[in-house]
């Protein structure tokens, strides 16, 4: 059974301001860590409950920001992939583990990072051509399935997104349509599954604010930070979700 005591809201109040800060400005790539904080005090299945419906919310609000700014053949692309790779993961939930899956999109994460820093500088000159659509939808796969186990899906979009040299609001926007789609067709499947309770709900309504904040934060940020700082923070940000992956995935 969910507690929410005072330790739980002291831990979820920023973790859920992380989140709304990173997917109203910055991608999705670091939001996951906030399930992550959550399972931390309560357990995992009762964190991606609480998450999600805040998730959705931080989608709402970013959209409007950004509507119509996004490059809808890339956020197609992804979608599409993503809900059979939602399917997967609610057919494999209570018998996959996440574990292997968390290592492996760690691993792609950060060699991603290093094979574009390998592009610039100069060290490869070779495979420098935005990945073919056939990538995003594999990526889709990968961002459905990881998002529905652990909200881990702002990884592998993000390599695809990455990839296709989109200017700073263009992958921006497109980040937030993939993961509104995404969150949406997550959240049947969760009913079912039984993550959503009185406790979760009101949970959320007291973390509402929280989500909220962090979506206004973010968005604003985003428009004061220069492309380029944007992109190396970016790359920053999946190179230590990534590591963080990579940890779970061997812990």
């Amino acid at each position: 059974m969910l507690e929410l005591n005072l330790w739980f809201f002291a831990v979820a109040g920023p973790a859920v301001l992380f989140a709304g800060i990173s997917k109203g400005g910055f991608g999705s790539g670091a939001a996951f860590a906030s399930a992550s904080v959550l399972a931390l005090v309560v357990d995992p299945g009762w964190a991606l409950g609480v998450m999600l419906p805040l998730l959705m919310l931080i989608d709402l609000a970013s959209l409007k920001p950004y509507w119509g700014r996004w490059h809808l053949r890339e956020a197609l692309l992804v979608i599409a992939g993503a809900l059979p790779g939602v399917a997967l993961g609610a057919a494999l939930y209570h018998v996959a583990s996440p574990d292997f899956l968390r290592l492996l999109i760690g691993l792609v994460s950060v060699g991603f990072v290093a094979w574009q820093i390998s592009l610039k500088r100069g060290w490869l000159r070779i495979g420098g051509k935005p990945m073919p659509d056939g990538a995003g939808l594999l990526a889709g796969i990968a961002v459905g399935f990881t998002s529905f186990v652990s909200h881990a899906g702002g990884p592998p979009a993000a390599v695809f997104l990455l990839s296709r040299n989109l200017g700073k609001t263009g992958y921006q926007a497109t980040s937030v349509l993939i993961f509104w789609a995404v969150n949406i067709a997550k959240f049947i499947p969760y009913a079912f599954l039984g993550m959503f309770t009185l406790e979760t709900a009101t949970a959320n309504l007291v973390l509402s604010p929280f989500a909220l904040a962090g979506a206004w934060i973010g968005v604003r940020a985003h428009r004061a930070v220069p492309e380029r700082a944007f992109f190396a923070l970016t790359y920053v940000l999946l190179t230590v979700t990534g590591v963080k992956l990579i940890w779970d995935g061997l812990t």
